[in-house]
Formats: structure tokens, sequence, C-alpha cells
């Protein structure tokens, strides 16, 4: 097994190719990719910004590209018990090709990432974890928690400004 090494800007392409293969293997097959070119530019300007908080590790595939990734982030929110610096770490798009899979690759790409988290001083990290990916995050030390978490999705302008958000019946 290779072993993890920090991704590079040079990465995104592969980086973006990875979280579609991650978001087709749990929402279906979606046939817009409209989506992967601001991705790969965002994912760009941020591996080549040290002050932007993201950092991905990869495997590279034999033959070129990649073939696992995990990407990561970290927030400030306001300090609290067992996180007196307030520093909370995000991971999302862990994925590993399905004919690299269960060689060790996501782990190398986990643990390189949270070996980031340390050196920076996230207290606490969380990822949502799909079932055949739960012994592994266990193995890492991560446990289940209550978790009431809610969402909602605002409309945005196609050109990505915010747009006002409509009441509820009104047009």
């Amino acid at each position: 097994m290779d072993h993890a090494r920090r991704a590079t800007p040079a990465d995104a392409g592969e980086l973006i190719r990875l979280r579609k293969v991650m978001l087709d293997s749990h929402i279906g097959v979606d046939p817009d990719i409209s989506w992967q070119r601001h991705g790969i530019a965002d994912l760009r300007a941020r591996l080549g910004d040290p002050a932007s908080g993201l950092a991905a590790y990869v495997v590279g595939r034999p033959g070129g590209g990649l073939a696992s990734g995990a990407i990561g982030m970290i927030d400030h929110r306001l300090p609290g018990p067992g996180n007196p610096l307030g520093l909370h770490g995000h991971v999302f798009s862990v994925a590993t090709d399905p004919d690299m899979r269960r060689r060790g690759h996501s782990r190398a790409c986990m643990e390189g990432l949270l070996g980031w988290f340390r050196e920076r001083g996230a207290a606490k990290v969380e990822l949502r974890a799909s079932a055949d990916a739960v012994a592994l995050y266990a193995s890492l030390g991560f446990v289940a928690v209550p978790d009431p978490s809610m969402r909602l999705t605002l409309e945005t302008a196609p050109s990505g400004s915010p747009s006002r958000q409509r009441p509820a019946g009104r047009l």
C-alpha cells in the first residue's frame, strides 16, 4: 500500500472526481456534473492557500491519478468544555475508487488528515459515515453521538450571489 501524502492544487480535479464517486454511491448516479467545474476551482484555490483551513490527503493510483482521498477543514467556533480553543474539524469526501478498495488507502488518508487536525489544535473532529465505513472510523476512535442534526437549503441566485428567502406560501 502507498502511504498517503498531502494533496496539492494539482490534485483538485482527481479529488472532485472521487467526490462524485462517493456521492454516486450514497445518493445514486446523478448525471449533473455542472458543480464539478466550480468544485475544482474552489478546491485548487484552497489547497494552494495554507491559511484556508482545508487540507486533503491522497493515495496515488498505480499508473497515475488518485486511488483515494479524504478532505477536511477546520472552523473556529466559540470555545467550550473539551474544546478550549474552539477549533473544530470536519471530515468530508472520503472516497476510494471501487477497484482500489480494501487496501488501507482510506485509512492512510484519514490518518494523515487526523495528524493535520492534531497539529493545528482541533480538539474535536466530526464526520458522517456510510454504513460501509463505520468500522473504519470506529477503529480510528470515532464514536456515534446523538445528533439532532437539521438542515435548511437556501436558494441562491444563478451567479452564486445569495437571493432572498421567500416566505412559505408566497410566490
